[in-house]
């Protein structure tokens, strides 16, 4: 089974009954997929999801009150972050790996932080620590006022012709599912999970208590012209963790990890394989 075409599957777990999606093999460690700013499990690439699915159980969901799962979104990075792990244990797992892009990259680091027994590896891609650089509404703002075929086209790519060509070729991949796709979010998730990015970046983090207590080993991804949360965001990240490494990626925006899929999920392979 592909993205586009596995069933949905829910679980009851605490108050929330979660919609996910399980594809790869039934062994290995499972790898939990955390999502962006608005969106649900059709927002993954499934070139991405795919592959990564070839050699390993991959699981994608959507958190309280995103899609089809039911309940309110929470406006903090904390309660999204407990909500995710009440989601992990409920599906029975022991153990997984995380890959945490945009906000769901800064619900990865509380998780690892908070479970170091559940979450054995972390990738966060185009994320931001506690404290770090932010500039969410002006970014989407501006993207929505270019008035683009598809908004992703200016909120994650560059306008180099070759970002954009790749961005519009994510595009087709990310619409293809025809049957089951989740509902696009409105106001009533965008303005909480606006609220907790915020509310991240506005509180310094002194001497960086998060990120130092991250002890798992952690692969950072980010785009070299990130605009939302610039790139010095991973550079910061990776210099304060214990045992990080960093990749940037050339002539890319806040979605980088969809412009290189290829490149991309090799480099989680090899990191998640080691």
């Amino acid at each position: 089974m592909s993205l586009e075409t596995v069933n949905t599957e829910h679980l009851d777990a605490g108050s929330v009954r979660y919609a996910y999606r399980r594809l790869g093999p039934n062994t290995g460690t499972p790898l939990v997929l955390l999502q962006h700013f608005t969106g649900t499990m059709d927002a993954w690439d499934p070139a991405v999801v795919n592959a990564l699915a070839e050699t390993r159980p991959v699981t994608v969901f959507n958190n309280r009150g995103i899609g089809t799962s039911s309940g309110q979104t929470p406006d903090t990075v904390e309660q999204m972050a407990a909500d995710a792990e009440t989601f992990i244990r409920g599906l029975g797992l022991a153990q997984v790996d995380l890959l945490g892009f945009s906000l769901g990259g800064m619900l990865a680091q509380v998780l690892a932080v908070r479970h170091p027994a559940l979450i054995r590896k972390v990738i966060i891609a185009g994320a931001a620590p506690r404290g770090g650089e932010e500039h969410l509404l002006v970014v989407v703002e501006d993207a929505f006022a270019k008035a683009a075929p598809d908004v992703r086209l200016p909120l994650f790519f560059t306008s180099s012709d070759e970002s954009q060509r790749a961005g519009r070729a994510f595009v087709a991949r990310a619409t293809a599912r025809a049957q089951d796709r989740d509902p696009d979010s409105g106001d009533d998730v965008s303005e909480p999970q606006a609220k907790a990015i915020i509310g991240w970046c506005a509180v310094k983090d002194e001497g960086n208590k998060t990120l130092r207590g991250i002890v798992q080993p952690t692969l950072i991804v980010h785009g070299s012209d990130d605009t939302m949360f610039p790139s010095i965001n991973a550079y910061n990240m990776f210099k304060a963790m214990k045992n990080a490494q960093l990749i940037l990626y050339p002539d890319s925006g806040h979605g980088a990890l969809f412009q290189y899929p290829e490149t991309f999920v090799a480099h989680c392979r090899n990191f998640l394989d080691a």
